[in-house]
């Protein structure tokens, strides 16, 4: 008796390892793009926690972080060329890819509301001291000029008010600002917190313009995603659990150490840059992943707006596939 259940343990034993090792060779290999400049920055806090925590490797896939050079734009691109099976990027490239042709849809929102300051030089006290000066944005239809350009309209600043200068890049911005050249700047973090100790003050965050935009998407082709629903909806649930671990309060000790690791920074400065990401107002994160159409539909008028995309402006629609969140139990 003995013997046999020694006998029936070693085969269920064996039985779980053969089990076991079935399910790792099965795991789903994802090439995921993203811009190569931003690999372990804030931007990229949600792909840190789920590869840290391993969320995708709980969900049976291998995600292939690949690096995109060259900027943003070139994401959508890589994607296009069938280079990455999914990547995330800025939605005004999504968006003027689609309108150009492109098979890119937006399966998951990614930043909501970016934390961008606007550092201004030290003789300028108040909004109205930027009539007639020189604001460095980024290209015409990025969402940090787009956020910048409706802050400034929230404080009363129209477009003809300032000369707006194309300054790609939040060093390149810095140096304008340094320079003289330019009177403020949008800065994302922790840069603006290194350029405040320099003496150049944080005139407001972008956020206060209102906390309702959709900075960056997931996306794929859509027909890619069509022929392969059940790898992205293992992805999309890998992303969602990321979101509800970095949104529970009781983690945001260890979120905010990541923070600190990915920025190789001080304790004190991951935690002003993570202070907005855990106040629920600010919305700089999905709580879930959720791709919210309205917000969707504010991006592609405020680039309407801009002249960067023609009206009548498509509804979000166009762009956004919701069918991967449903099937993951949301939206």
């Amino acid at each position: 008796m003995q013997i046999l259940r020694c006998a029936l343990l070693i085969a269920a034993l064996l039985s779980a390892w053969i089990a076991g090792t079935s399910q790792a060779v099965a795991q789903i290999h994802i090439r995921y793009g993203q811009n190569a400049t931003s690999a372990g920055s804030l931007s990229s806090l949600p792909l840190t926690v789920a590869e840290r925590k391993g969320f995708f490797v709980r969900e049976g896939i291998n995600l292939e972080v690949v690096p995109i050079a060259g900027g943003t734009d070139r994401i959508v691109a890589a994607l296009d060329k069938g280079e990455i099976d999914a990547g995330k990027n800025a939605t005004p490239y999504l968006i003027q890819a689609v309108l150009k042709g492109s098979d890119a849809v937006a399966i998951i929102a990614q930043t909501t509301n970016p934390v961008y300051s606007l550092i201004v030089r030290p003789e300028i006290k108040s909004f109205a001291d930027l009539r007639g000066k020189t604001v460095g944005l980024s290209t015409a239809g990025d969402t940090i000029t787009l956020s910048a350009v409706r802050l400034l309209a929230s404080k009363g600043l129209k477009p003809a008010d300032f000369r707006a200068k194309a300054v790609v890049g939040t060093p390149a911005r810095f140096d304008c600002l340094k320079s003289g050249e330019c009177a403020a700047v949008p800065m994302g973090q922790p840069e603006d917190l290194d350029a405040m100790r320099q003496g150049y003050p944080r005139l407001a965050f972008t956020y206060e313009a209102g906390a309702d935009l959709i900075f960056n998407v997931d996306m794929v082709r859509r027909s890619w995603g069509d022929k392969n629903k059940d790898s992205l909806v293992r992805l999309v649930r890998g992303f969602v659990a990321a979101y509800r671990f970095i949104n529970d309060a009781k983690n945001h000790d260890e979120v905010r150490t990541i923070v600190k690791d990915s920025l190789k920074t001080s304790d004190e400065i991951a935690r002003q840059i993570f202070r907005p990401y855990s106040e629920a107002d600010k919305n700089v994160l999905p709580r879930q992943g959720e791709l919210d159409l309205a917000a969707f539909d504010r991006v592609l008028t405020l680039m309407a707006e801009a002249g960067v995309i023609p009206t009548p402006v498509a509804p979000a629609g166009r762009f956004v596939d919701l069918q991967f969140l449903r099937a993951a139990g949301l939206q």
